[in-house]
């Protein structure tokens, strides 16, 4: 039988000391995320292949985007996270790579030149969300579809200040935009102005454009 007293109380000095730690990656990341500002986070799948289109996209981004006064942050690992990197380095910009700490799949690209590390994606996702003036979506997983919808979430709010979402691929995207718009404008569960906080593309010239044209870099 559980000692349930035990487990409170193993909880809670677990859980006073796990805050120690994560005041100290807000510390980090407020000390250092500022002198990258202003940037771009670019998000996508970890397991696209570098010889993949998306990959190619991604790493075209990033080098305008730095050429036109942006840093660029990724998520630090690889596929779309690397091609962004890549780009933004081989430009000569800030590259920044917020690489989270994860038994598989997840482990840091080169090309970012500025890089920290998380063990908490809570807060990896405040520091991407902080220092962006746009966010540019690659096609992706659970956790593009997490940080797509976070940053839908804030601006629809009003808890952040109202920048570009780029969703590059309409084929990739199409059945997600047909969702929102057929079962949640129609339930009302959204309103239909919504959907005008992101933007569909699918060259990666057009999503430069928008950016360019809706934030002083």
């Amino acid at each position: 039988m559980v000692d349930r007293q035990h487990v409170i109380d193993d909880m809670t000095v677990r859980d006073t000391w796990r805050m120690f730690h994560i005041m100290a990656e807000f510390v980090e990341g407020f000390d250092i995320l500022p002198e990258v500002y202003p940037a771009v986070s670019i998000f996508g799948s970890a397991r696209t292949a570098p010889d993949s289109p998306a990959y190619q996209a991604a790493e075209a981004m990033a080098r305008p985007l730095v050429e036109c006064g942006s840093n660029v942050i990724s998520g630090g690992g690889p596929g779309i996270m690397e091609a962004a990197n890549k780009g933004a380095a081989e430009a000569g910009g800030k590259s920044v790579g917020l690489h989270i700490q994860l038994p598989n799949e997840q482990q840091p690209n080169p090309h970012a030149n500025i890089r920290l590390d998380y063990r908490y994606f809570f807060i990896r996702k405040v520091m991407f969300v902080k220092y962006a003036v746009a966010y540019i979506i690659m096609p992706g997983g659970f956790g593009t579809l997490d940080e797509l919808f976070e940053s839908l979430t804030l601006i629809q709010t009003d808890r952040i200040r109202s920048f570009p979402v780029v969703l590059v691929g309409s084929k990739y995207w199409k059945g997600l935009v047909g969702w929102l718009k057929g079962t949640l404008v129609e339930a009302g569960a959204v309103s239909p102005e919504d959907l005008d906080i992101f933007s569909v593309v699918d060259e990666p010239e057009e999503a430069v454009r928008i950016i360019r044209r809706r934030v002083v870099l």
